[in-house]
């Protein structure tokens, strides 16, 4: 089975229990702060990706790691089951995953913007007012820089695209011309 999948099974448990709780929110903040302190401390990331130590000693130290954080009594129970299994080493594609439900329960989407140049303010509320109502969710832009666009905005949502670039346009027109 592949390490996303069982880093989405994994975070699909924790997000299914914190909807229980009402703590969906307070939970991914806390995994975002685990996630920080795996990719910003060398031991800890150590402590997390090396495979010879054994899951029991992983998840004792973990958890006091996690203790010292003040992180809530579930955050840490959740991260002693998955070092006692020997898959500590997919806390960040947990983290990820995690997030993903979040968005999905919340109704936020994110949508990739590729254009030449960054979008300015105005731009960047009229195209997430824009994709909101397509969507009908909450959308969270990210921006790519991509110079081989020379005008407009390529933009995906899911597995959708929305082409507004000058290339683009330009092979509408073509299309458009042959077919005529």
């Amino acid at each position: 089975m592949s390490n996303r999948l069982v880093a989405r099974r994994y975070a699909k448990a924790l997000a299914d229990l914190a909807v229980k709780d009402g703590n969906l929110v307070k939970y991914q903040e806390e995994l975002a702060e685990v996630a920080a302190l795996v990719r910003s401390n060398a031991d800890v990331s150590r402590l997390a990706f090396y495979p010879l130590l054994a899951p029991a000693k992983k998840a004792k130290a973990f958890d006091a790691l996690l203790e010292q954080g003040k992180m809530s009594p579930m955050v840490r129970k959740f991260f002693t089951v998955v070092a006692k299994a020997a898959r500590l080493n997919l806390v960040l594609e947990i983290v990820e995953a995690y997030s993903g439900f979040v968005d999905e329960h919340t109704g936020v989407v994110e949508a990739q913007v590729q254009s030449s140049q960054p979008l300015s303010g105005l731009q960047t509320t009229a195209l997430a007012s824009s994709l909101a109502q397509r969507t009908g969710k909450t959308v969270r832009l990210r921006w790519q820089p991509d110079p081989a666009i020379l005008g407009g905005v390529k933009v995906q949502v899911g597995s959708t695209v929305y082409d507004a670039s000058l290339q683009g346009q330009l092979r509408l027109l073509k299309a458009k011309l042959l077919s005529a």
